[in-house]
Parts: C-alpha cells; sequence; structure tokens
C-alpha cells in the first residue's frame, strides 16, 4: 500500500542544509554533540541526549514523537560513565520509544512502546514489536524478531528486509511535506476533517471544491 502524503507546518520544523528535518518542539541536548547525517526526521517531543555522550543518527532515518535517545551508561566503583551511540542508516524508531542501546545497525525497526535498555546491540536487520521490552546487554541478531517482557526472539525475517526498510524510510522522507499556503487555509477550516495530531491528509472534497 503506497503511503499517503504527511503533512506539517513548515514553521513547526528545522530542515538543515543535509536535509535533515527536526521538530522545534524536540529537545537536542548537548546539540554539539549531536550528529545527523541527513534526511533524517526527528519530531515532535523527542529527546536526544547529546549531552551525556556523543549520539550519532544515519542517513534516512526517523525518530517518531515521544521518543528518548539516551545514550548507555555502566557504573563504576569512582561513578557512572556514559558511552556514545551509534545509530545505522535506515532505522525507523515508532512512537514512545526508550533507547538506551550501545548500538543500533542499519535497516532496524523499532516499534511503539518499546524500551531498548542500556548497552543494548541491535545489529542490521532486525524488528522490534511494539510493547516490548529489551533488557539491558542484549543483543538482537540480524535478520530476527524479538518481542515481549522481556523481549525474546519470536521469529525471522526475510532476506529482502534490507531492501524493505530502505524503501519505507525514503517513502516516509519523500511523502513528508510542508503544507502549501493553500493547505493551511483548509485546515483553519472547522468543517475540515483531521488526521492524527502530527499528520494530516488533505481531504479530497474539500481541496478540490
Amino acid at each position: 500500500m503506497e503511503l499517503s502524503e504527511l503533512l506539517y507546518n513548515k514553521s513547526e520544523y528545522i530542515e538543515t542544509a543535509s536535509g535533515n528535518k527536526v521538530s522545534r518542539q524536540s529537545v537536542l541536548c548537548g546539540s554539539q554533540n549531536i550528529v545527523l547525517n541527513g534526511k533524517t526526521i526527528i519530531m515532535n517531543d523527542c529527546i536526544i541526549r547529546g549531552d551525556l555522550a556523543n549520539v550519532r543518527i544515519g542517513r534516512h532515518c526517523v525518530v517518531k514523537s515521544r521518543s528518548v535517545i539516551r545514550p548507555p551508561f555502566k557504573k563504576f566503583s569512582k561513578g557512572v560513565a556514559f558511552f556514545p551511540l551509534h545509530i545505522g542508516d535506515h532505522v525507523f524508531i515508532e512512537e514512545d520509544c526508550v533507547v538506551n542501546a550501545a548500538q543500533i545497525g542499519s535497516y532496524v525497526h523499532i516499534g511503539k512502546n518499546c524500551v531498548i535498555g542500556r548497552r543494548c546491540v541491535l545489529k542490521d536487520c532486525c524488528k522490534i514489536l511494539d510493547n516490548t521490552v529489551l533488557p539491558p546487554e542484549t543483543v538482537v541478531p540480524p535478520f530476527t524478531v524479538f518481542s515481549g517482557c522481556p523481549g525474546l526472539f519470536s521469529g525471522e525475517l526475510p532476506e529482502c528486509t534490507q531492501e524493505l526498510m530502505i524503501d519505507v524510510t525514503k517513502s516516509y522522507y519523500q511523502k513528508f511535506l510542508p503544507l502549501t499556503q493553500k493547505q493551511k487555509r483548509l485546515f483553519a477550516c472547522e468543517d475540515f476533517p483531521r488526521k492524527n495530531e502530527q499528520m494530516r491528509t488533505i481531504c479530497s472534497i474539500c481541496y478540490n471544491g
């Protein structure tokens, strides 16, 4: 099924020279330590804790609303140390997630309301289902599905997972478009149907009228 246009108010997002789109309602702590490699979307109410350690996010990634990206820590006798967090390319993180991993590979899908425990390692081409809680230091192998609380192996992914994730993330970016002036006026109409609070699809009846 082809993805519909995902519309946003241009004034609510910052677009960088490399094509990143970052919500003004997100919180990027220690922004000098956060690297977005290009064409990555950070949506509203997300928190990225670059003040704790370096965070690097690859190309064509999506971090949806209210998710928290936090570098992992380890306790020592003299205190606590935080370690860098690296996220690969074509990674899709759904709403309301807490990610405290050491590393997330490329072509990874993390479902809604997941908790990725500290120092977890998610290899390339894996999937975490909705509402999963991965215990600390879990290693998720390539082409596997994990689910449940605690998160355990529950299935395998096809060999074409890489191509599927590239298609999903690129399509999402291409469909994530700013509202035109005409569309803004249509949204102001009280009879105009509302979709979800982040993104709304154009009403064809009102638009063509």
